[in-house]
C-alpha cells in the first residue's frame, strides 16, 4: 500500500481503515481500498487484506449492519428516495458479496497459506450469517442456514484443476459438527451433479477432491444428545432434518449414489471398494441400493471384482440380498496371479471369510480346494506358506471334503477327473479327484513349505490354524528368516589323516610334496 513498507505497514494501514469504517459510516467508500488490496499481487498484502475483511464484515455481520431479504440490485436502490439507513446496507452487503466472491477465488488459485486463511474466514462468515441471517424467517423457528454461501466453499473445496486434499484435511475438522456435515453432503452431491452435466470427461482431479471429501464424512452409530452445531441457536426444534440422524443416513446414501452412478476412473473405484464395507454400507439407510455398483465392479476383473465381493458378501449376509453368482465369481478369481497382486492378503482374508460357513455344499469347498491346490504347484514359496494351512483349514471346517485326502489310490496329472477350465464350480468334478497336488510339494525346494505340505499326510487337529500372520509374509522376510537360522554344529568331514597330496604312503607324490 502507499506509504506503508512491508507487511507490518500494510496490516496498520488495513487496521486503521477497518475502524474508520466500523466508527463513521460516512467513511464507508474506505471498504473499496481494503477490496483493492485483496486484488493485490503481493501474497503478504494479500494476507492482510483477508484479515482485514474478517475483522470488518465479522463484525459489521455480528452488529446486524447488513441488508436483510431478498438484496435489490445497487443503482436502483440509490436512485430511489428511500432511508440513507437502508441505502447504507444494500450497499454494505454488495460489498460483502464482492468479498466473499474474491475469497472464493483465492481459495482457488493462491498459496497454501492464503488458501488456509480464506477457508477459515468464509467458514466464519457461514457461522455468522447462521446466527444473524441475511434472509427473513419463513415462519417463527424456521431453520436457517447460509447454504448458498456454505456450497460455494464446498464447490470451491472440489477444484477440477488441482489436489486439494491437504485444504480438505483442514476442512474435515468442520464435519464434527452436525450441521456441517449434514449440508456438506448436500452440497458435494450438487457439486457432483454440476461437474458431471454435459460434460464428456471430467478430470481426474475432481474425482479425487471429490472421494477425498465424501471419504471424510463419517456419520455416528447413534443419535448424538445433544447435538453439535457450527452455528449456535437459542434451541433446537425436532422439526428440523439436520437434528435426526434418519436424516443424515438419507443425505449420506444420496450423496453417494449421485458419486457412484458416475464411470469414475479405476483407481477412485478401488479406493471406494476398499472402504465400502467399514465406512459406507453401515450408514446408509437403504444398504442394498449399492447392488448396482458392486455388480458392476465384480464383472470388471481382477482386484476390482475382488474388492467388490466383500461389499457383495456383507448385503448377501447382512440384508437377505441374494446374488446366486456370488461364489461362482469368487472361483473365478482364483486364478495364477492371485499371488501377485496387491491385494493378496486381502484375497486370502475375504476368501478365508466367505468360507467360514459349514453350511456350504461339499462339491464347492472341494472345488475350491482343488483349484487352491492346483495353482499351488507353481506358487511362489512365500503365498504356498499362506495357502497350504488355508487348505488344511477348509478340510477342518468340511469334513465331507476329507475324501480327497484318503484316496491314497487316487488319479495323477493324466488321468485327474478335476476340470480345472470349468467356470462352474459345481461341474468341475473335484470330489472325484484327489489332493496328489499336495503330495508333490512335500518334495519343494524350500524346507518350511515341504513341512507345510507333509501336515495333510497326518491327522489333521480340530484347532484350525490362523493364517492372519502369514497373509503379508514377503519373499524378503522368507530370506531374512533363513538368514537368521542357525546351522548345525561343523562336524568333520575327514577323520583318517593325510598321509600325501594322494593319499597313498610312498607314491611318488608322496615323495616330493608334503602336507603341512
Amino acid at each position: 500500500m502507499e506509504g506503508e513498507a512491508g507487511p507490518g505497514g500494510a496490516r496498520r494501514a488495513l487496521g486503521r481503515l477497518v475502524e474508520a469504517v466500523l466508527a463513521n459510516r460516512g467513511k464507508a467508500n474506505a471498504v473499496f481500498d481494503i477490496l483493492a488490496v485483496l486484488q493485490s499481487e503481493d501474497q503478504e498484502e494479500v494476507h492482510e487484506a483477508v484479515r482485514a475483511c474478517s475483522r470488518l464484515f465479522g463484525a459489521l455481520l455480528a452488529r446486524g449492519e447488513l441488508f436483510v431479504g431478498q438484496l435489490p440490485s445497487e443503482e436502483m436502490v440509490m436512485a430511489g428516495s428511500r432511508g440513507a439507513t437502508r441505502k447504507y446496507r444494500v450497499w454494505m452487503r454488495h460489498r460483502y458479496h464482492s468479498c466473499c466472491n474474491r475469497l472464493g477465488e483465492l481459495l482457488a488459485r493462491s498459496s497454501f497459506r492464503i488458501k488456509e486463511l480464506a477457508l477459515s474466514t468464509l467458514m466464519k462468515f457461514v457461522q455468522l450469517e447462521g446466527e444473524h441471517p441475511l434472509e427473513k424467517p419463513k415462519w417463527e423457528g424456521n431453520y436457517l442456514f447460509p447454504y448458498q454461501l456454505f456450497k460455494s466453499v464446498v464447490g470451491g473445496l472440489l477444484s477440477p484443476e488441482e489436489d486439494r486434499s491437504l485444504l480438505l484435511c483442514q476442512f474435515r475438522e468442520y464435519l464434527e459438527h452436525d450441521d456441517i456435515r449434514y449440508h456438506t453432503m448436500q452440497a458435494a452431491a450438487d457439486a457432483v451433479a454440476r461437474a458431471t452435466d454435459g460434460r464428456p470427461e471430467v478430470p481426474l482431479a475432481f474425482w479425487n477432491n471429490a472421494f477425498t471429501l465424501l471419504s471424510s464424512v463419517s456419520l455416528p452409530r447413534q443419535e448424538s444428545a445433544p447435538p453439535s452445531f457450527y452455528v449456535k441457536h437459542a434451541e433446537l426444534s425436532d422439526k428440523w432434518k439436520v437434528v435426526h440422524l434418519r436424516e443424515h443416513r438419507k443425505a449420506f446414501q444420496q450423496m453417494w449414489l449421485g458419486f457412484l452412478k458416475h464411470q469414475l476412473p479405476l483407481r477412485i473405484c478401488k479406493k471406494v471398494l476398499v472402504i465400502m464395507h467399514d465406512s459406507i454400507l453401515p450408514h446408509l439407510a437403504q444398504p442394498s441400493l449399492m447392488i448396482d455398483f458392486l455388480a458392476r465392479a465384480c464383472d470388471v476383473g481382477g482386484a476390482v471384482s475382488l474388492l467388490a465381493l466383500n461389499g457383495l458378501f456383507i448385503l448377501i449376509h447382512k440384508h437377505n440380498l441374494e446374488y446366486p453368482d456370488f461364489y461362482r465369481k469368487l472361483y473365478g478369481l482364483l486364478d495364477p496371479s492371485v499371488f501377485h497382486v496387491k491385494y493378496r492378503a486381502r484375497f486370502f482374508h475375504l476368501a478365508d471369510l466367505f468360507l467360514s460357513s459349514s453350511h456350504l455344499p461339499a462339491y464347492l469347498v472341494a472345488a475350491f480346494t482343488k483349484r487352491l491346490a492346483r495353482l499351488a504347484l507353481t506358487a511362489p514359496p512365500e503365498a504356498l506358506l499362506t495357502v497350504l494351512p488355508f487348505i488344511c483349514n477348509l478340510l477342518r471346517r468340511h469334513p465331507a471334503c476329507r475324501v480327497l485326502v484318503h484316496r491314497p489310490r487316487g488319479p495323477e496329472l493324466d488321468a485327474d477327473p478335476y476340470d480345472p477350465r470349468e467356470e462352474d464350480p459345481a461341474r468341475s468334478r473335484a470330489l472325484e479327484s484327489s489332493l496328489w497336488e499336495l503330495q508333490a510339494l512335500q518334495q519343494h525346494y524350500h524346507p518350511e513349505v515341504s513341512k507345510a505340505a507333509s501336515a495333510i499326510s497326518q491327522a489333521l487337529s480340530e484347532a484350525e490354524v490362523s493364517i492372519a500372520p502369514l497373509l503379508e509374509l514377503t519373499a524378503f522376510q522368507i530370506f531374512e528368516q533363513d538368514l537368521q537360522k542357525k546351522g548345525p554344529e561343523p562336524v568333520p568331514l575327514e577323520f583318517i589323516p593325510a598321509q600325501g597330496l594322494l593319499g597313498r604312503r610312498g607314491d611318488l607324490c608322496a615323495q616330493h610334496f608334503t602336507l603341512s
